[in-house]
């Protein structure tokens, strides 16, 4: 069965169409789930409202890196000796947008259609929506209605959403969220971002590279909150060196358009004027109208979910990606997909799951304590596993190692006057690695390194034996480990 051969799918009377899995939402999450399943041997079926892909593909990941990549190319190139003098000038925006539109593949998804088509999972059009156990009737675009039934397992990826603030005017100002951020066509004069988050930082670093004005309202004491402090301090920093205004402890209480002009009302008591308005303030799970209620779940919750991405209390229900709320990253919504699909195969097979292997086909072992994370802002900060203070909370006797990246021979020659931060959050009792961050131009290739060291719990006094090559920005893994050393 394919997609165009449903587009007249019988009434809810009719038979059902019947799956071993049937999978809601064909975002990355959603792909990768169907294809664990079809590599078992199990028929899928796998139902998209929008484009084939997900919010990754048209809306985050894909068109946010490539607005970014052209503006830390460019601040790299600013600090090599030698170079500089030739990225003076201002980034070709047309050019940048034309590159973010054949990344998104011009937002049509033929390409991951073919993908589907390729690993054999059937795919519908169409609103899905639970209607039962192992039930899901499908609304077609066309009027059709298809009703599917799954043996084994029906899975919930749909996603989040952008969640906006209940404010005065909001909605007639029609405020950008993260999709119109990374898909607008045109680059605004001015820009006002309300958030502190990671979109909040991209979005500031693309659009000011590409000549918006741009002012950042955060509402707490700084950026990135869920890292460790000094990562926040230092991307503010940079921030205000490239012109942006990054104001904390400031709060929006009201927002109007004028003549075409966003107009911004905030508690400290100023009015900000304004082309648009990005609010980047959190995300909301993609679970309402999606039939919840019909198998006893609450409409637009959070789904709840053990390490087999099992819905709890459920044998047949998996919520896989950012609908659990457990790590809103795609990389993280893959890995629990590839989970979710072995242990769906093994349930199906009749193997019985040992719940108590951690490193097991079938526990989403990483996600407790090893989520790696990567701001693609300049400088880049990413991280794995807990902050320092995440660690205390946890009750582990912990303690921190810093090391600034000026230490480092390879990080000087990469970038002239390399700024930056590395920080390992030692367990003192088990002589393991909790934590990692770095904050700096190009530590985004840093961190897979880090994510091995806390994931395989590797003892420290193995890792001094892991040299890192001369000279190259890696080598602040020695300067670490020698400052714990002492």
């Amino acid at each position: 069965m394919t997609d165009t051969e449903i587009t007249e799918g019988p009434a809810d009377d009719a038979t059902p169409a019947e799956y071993d899995v049937v999978v809601l939402g064909a975002g990355p999450v959603g792909e990768n789930v169907a294809d664990r399943t079809r590599a078992a041997g199990l028929s899928t079926a796998i139902v998209e409202s929008e484009l084939v892909g997900g919010e990754c593909s048209y809306w985050a990941c894909m068109p946010s890196k490539a607005l970014l990549r052209p503006a830390i190319a460019r601040a790299d190139a600013r600090r090599v000796p030698g170079l500089r003098h030739l990225v003076e000038g201002p980034l070709d925006t047309a050019e940048v947008l034309a590159h973010r539109d054949y990344e998104t593949a011009h937002w049509k998804d033929d390409g991951q259609v073919g993908w589907l088509e390729s690993v054999g999972a059937d795919l519908y059009r169409g609103h899905a929506r639970l209607a039962g156990p192992r039930r899901v009737v499908v609304d077609a675009p066309d009027g059709g209605r298809q009703v599917l039934t799954a043996r084994h397992a029906v899975v919930v990826s749909t996603g989040s959403r952008a969640l906006l603030p209940d404010l005065p005017g909001l909605a007639q100002v029609k405020p950008w969220t993260s999709r119109e951020a990374t898909s607008a066509q045109t680059v605004p004069g001015r820009l006002i971002v309300v958030g502190g988050g990671v979109v909040a930082v991209e979005m500031a670093t693309a659009w000011r590279s590409l000549g918006s004005e741009v002012t950042v309202l955060v509402r707490g004491k700084g950026l990135l909150p869920r890292m460790e402090p000094f990562a926040g301090e230092l991307i503010a920093e940079a921030l205000a060196e490239s012109g942006v205004d990054v104001r904390t402890g400031t709060s929006v209480t009201a927002v109007s358009r004028e003549d075409g002009t966003v107009v911004a009302r905030t508690d400290t008591g100023d009015r900000l004027e304004a082309d648009e308005i990005l609010f980047a303030t959190g995300r909301a799970p993609r679970t309402d109208d999606l039939g919840l209620d019909t198998v006893g779940l609450e409409s637009g919750s959070w789904l709840e979910v053990d390490d087999s991405l099992r819905v709890t209390g459920s044998d047949w229900l998996y919520a896989v990606g950012d609908v659990n709320h457990r790590a809103l990253l795609t990389h993280q919504g893959k890995y629990q997909a590839r989970i979710a699909g072995a242990a769906i195969a093994a349930r199906a097979a009749g193997v019985p799951l040992l719940e108590s292997d951690r490193w097991g086909a079938h526990a989403a072992t990483a996600d407790h304590a090893a989520v790696p994370q990567v701001v693609f802002t300049d400088p880049e900060a990413a991280a794995v596993g807990l902050s320092l203070a995440e660690a205390e909370q946890a009750g582990h006797r912990v303690r921190a190692v810093d090391v600034e990246f000026s230490s480092v021979a390879g990080a000087g020659l990469y970038a002239d006057g390399y700024r930056g931060r590395a920080r390992m959050v030692v367990d003192l009792d088990r002589e393991i690695l909790r934590g990692v961050t770095f904050v700096g131009p190009a530590v985004g290739e840093l961190i897979h390194s880090a994510t091995v060291a806390v994931v395989g719990e590797v003892p420290v006094d193995r890792l001094w034996h892991a040299v890192p090559s001369y000279p190259t920005i890696s080598e602040v893994w020695l300067r670490l480990l020698e400052a714990y050393r002492g």
